[in-house]
């Protein structure tokens, strides 16, 4: 079943990664597929130890990590969930520095802020970053219905590979159990398990709207600081995206608050309780969905592009981009339509026009390209994501 997740895309990477220098960090959500994907580039090369943070008997390895490095200072030393062990990273600077080459270690880990500050304090110059995403559009081409079930069940392997939409949906179900009642406390946060599926649903149903955090407040009955609380959670856990707002300098009012995006639309269906394709056909935040859905995609698709910055458009006249794309040199900008036949606002062409953008796409469930006025084009999702990589470079 778990065929196609050892062959990754993300292997590229790593690989590269592993060449040039001492230490790779591989984050990401846990079940995304971080340590198959490890065991699958290792598989046969004697040269590779993978130990697992979590299991006491690895952990009881590393009683004196030096020793330990000293007699496998010829292997790739691979660290599962790094973040149990934050005391390893000043030893593992020490090491690097005594007998510094490149691959030396692997680090995997699910985005704990003492994760990232502690690799970025000791190992500042010594470690490369790559953020691992759960299935993308392009690594689940050979698989019947893919495009629908990415959507419709998310990109975890175990999810989306399911021989079942009952299955899926149960396994998303223990996911988010564990999530609340295990994950976010070992990772040192400080949530309670009930509150947070009660701000996470809410979040749910203002997937891909502009935040309003006071109005999310009011209706849980906590402060606005509370809910700053959660998202930042839910944000270094690789959950949600919160997408800032573009600050032009046009000579008119515009929305200044973010909005929120669901890094997984599986996970956004089971709070919703959509349980397989043809309910989300049905169901009337169809639309936010694939819009939450197509940005996440794009945004994984283009990660290897260079320096960019991701935003919105919204002027409180209406006028509205999805997406826009800043490398610095020039603006690119994304609309995205659930429809096969999409109908394009006019103010859409208006942002256009007043924010002087050159390339604008049209991101939509659609065979074949075709121009939708100057500058515009309406394509499919995979076909959106190949042109922008290309414009950005």
């Amino acid at each position: 079943m778990l065929q196609g997740v050892t062959s990754r895309k993300f292997a590229e990477s790593i690989q590269k990664s592993l060449k040039h220098a001492p230490v790779t960090a591989i984050l990401g959500p846990r079940q995304c597929g971080k340590t198959t994907l490890v065991k699958s580039i290792s598989e046969g090369n004697d040269k590779f130890i993978l130990l697992d943070l979590e299991r006491q008997g690895d952990l009881n390895l590393l009683q004196d990590v030096e020793r330990f490095c000293d007699m496998h200072s010829d292997k790739t030393i691979c660290l599962d969930e790094i973040q149990n062990a934050p005391e390893l990273f000043p030893m593992l600077r020490c090491i690097i520095d005594k007998n510094r080459r490149n691959g030396m270690f692997i680090i995997l880990g699910s985005a704990s802020p003492n994760l990232l500050r502690q690799s970025s304090e000791s190992l500042a110059g010594r470690i490369r970053y790559i953020e691992m995403t759960p299935f993308q559009m392009d690594e689940v081409r050979e698989f019947s219905n893919s495009s629908d079930n990415l959507w419709s069940r998310g990109g975890f392997p175990l999810s989306f590979l399911a021989d079942s939409d009952e299955e899926s949906f149960d396994w998303r179900e223990n996911y988010i159990r564990t999530f609340l009642e295990r994950d976010i406390v070992q990772l040192g946060f400080n949530a309670g398990a009930n509150q947070m599926r009660r701000i996470w649903t809410m979040f749910a149903h203002y997937n891909a709207a502009v935040l309003n955090r006071s109005k999310i407040g009011e209706s849980l009955g906590v402060s606005h600081h509370t809910v700053n609380h959660y998202i930042d959670i839910l944000v270094d856990t690789f959950m949600l995206r919160v997408l800032p707002p573009l600050e032009a300098n046009l000579k008119k009012r515009l929305v200044k608050s973010p909005k929120i995006l669901f890094r997984d639309n599986g996970v956004l269906h089971y709070l919703l309780n959509i349980k397989n394709y043809e309910e989300l056909f049905a169901h009337p935040y169809y639309g936010a969905s694939y819009e939450s859905f197509a940005i996440e995609q794009i945004l994984s698709g283009i990660n290897r592009c260079g320096r960019y910055e991701a935003y919105f458009y919204r002027s409180h006249k209406g006028e509205e981009i999805d997406l826009i794309l800043d490398n610095q040199k020039e603006l690119v900008a994304v609309e995205i339509k659930s429809s096969t036949a999409p109908h394009i606002a006019k103010g859409f062409f208006t942002a256009i026009e007043e924010l002087k953008i050159k390339h604008a796409f049209i991101a939509a469930p659609v065979e074949r390209v075709y121009p939708a006025g100057e500058n515009v084009l309406v394509c499919g999702l995979e076909e959106c994501i190949e042109r922008v990589a290309a414009i950005l470079g």
